[in-house]
């Protein structure tokens, strides 16, 4: 097998534990363990007395069924959970697609959404969003590019790293498009929850399409990337089969206490997705302001969901030399565009820390020295 090296992971890598503020995260702001057990009665000398032995490959049932509760017509047995949502789609994509099959992704995307399927064999094809059309979808793409060959149309809703979302409208006739050549939809749906408007909210693919596979994890809009809990939801009991047995071969089963404290908070999940998604509207409205203050240096496209979106700096730049020297001169990391392969005057701003604000204020300083 040969895959190309994960651009974000390597950038993170250099820069993400040694740079006091991080402008650029993902992820929303996180809870610590004591959080978490407080939100259940007894809950600490349950997990004081947990017993560290294998767990089930598929995941414990109670978490497998609090999963379940996040969709409409998903039970337990169509659960898979995995080590964080990079393994579900590992197997997930090695399970449905073969060499020489087409492979439609959404781009700008998370770059194994793109690079499992080239390793694979697969003809892949872009389905590309510009902001120019403020990221929004062109299905005209999808109508003309779908046919008896594609095996596997990819989406991001809502998308990372644009935070735009696709409409109803768009959704359902995504479906019927994949239902009239029996195309599997692949649906990336960690940043759900974190949708700005109730109505905006879109149900999950798998509730809605027998071969759509959702794919679902702690880390994003519940801030809980260190319990490293992901899962698979899919009606589709031929694929579920097939991604359980390549589990067998790479993690076998999850840990014992990130599942546990993976069951109370999804238990909770509404009150831990609250909490996150006041810290982003609040940081939003200071973005309203930023992007107002210094229009004549950037601009964007306003999200709709999630923490983070891409935004573009007006005057030419190199955007990678543009990062690293905010990150000298003020300790605050941004991600480049060129990180997703987009175009070198974009960067992506993560809004879900709750130290957002002085991180916001050490970028404007950067730009009044240099603009």
């Amino acid at each position: 097998m040969e895959i190309a090296p994960s651009r974000i992971e390597r950038y993170f890598e250099k820069f993400e534990f040694n740079t006091p503020y991080l402008l650029c995260s993902s992820d929303c702001q996180s809870f610590t363990v004591k959080e978490i057990l407080e939100l259940e009665e007894n809950a600490q000398d349950k997990f004081m007395d947990l017993y560290l032995g294998y767990t089930e490959t598929r995941g414990h049932p109670e978490l497998r069924q609090v999963i379940a509760n996040l969709y409409e017509t998903i039970e337990e047995e169509d659960i898979i959970v995995f080590a964080g949502a990079e393994e579900g789609v590992f197997c997930a994509l090695n399970a449905i697609l073969g060499q020489g099959d087409q492979y439609i992704v959404q781009h700008p995307n998370y770059q194994s959404l793109e690079e499992i399927p080239k390793s694979i064999g697969c003809k892949v094809d872009q389905w590309k969003m510009s902001h120019l059309d403020n990221w929004e979808c062109d299905m005209d793409f999808v109508h003309d590019k779908v046919g008896p060959s594609t095996k596997a149309i990819a989406v991001i809703n809502p998308h990372n790293p644009t935070g735009s979302l696709m409409t109803r409208a768009d959704i359902d006739d995504l479906v019927s498009i994949a239902a009239r050549y029996g195309s599997y939809i692949f649906s990336d749906e960690v940043y759900r929850l974190s949708e700005y408007h109730k109505e905006d909210a879109l149900p999950a693919l798998c509730d809605i399409y027998d071969k759509a596979i959702s794919l679902g994890v702690l880390s994003k809009s519940l801030g809980l990337p260190g319990l490293r809990i992901g899962w698979i939801a899919t009606r589709d009991k031929e694929a579920l089969s097939k991604i359980a047995q390549i589990k067998d071969f790479i993690t076998i089963c999850n840990s014992a206490p990130s599942e546990f404290l993976s069951t109370i908070a999804l238990k909770n999940v509404t009150k831990l997705a609250n909490r996150n998604l006041d810290i982003i509207q609040s940081n939003l409205l200071l973005l309203d302001q930023f992007f107002d203050n210094y229009q004549y240096v950037v601009k964007w496209v306003r999200p709709k969901s999630g923490p983070i979106t891409l935004a573009e700096i007006i005057p030419s730049v190199d955007m990678e030399a543009f990062c690293m020297d905010l990150r000298e001169s003020e300790g605050v990391l941004l991600l480049p565009g060129s990180i997703f392969d987009y175009d070198n005057q974009h960067f992506r701003i993560g809004f879900g820390r709750a130290n957002m604000p002085e991180a916001l204020e050490r970028f404007s300083r950067f730009l009044d020295k240099t603009f």
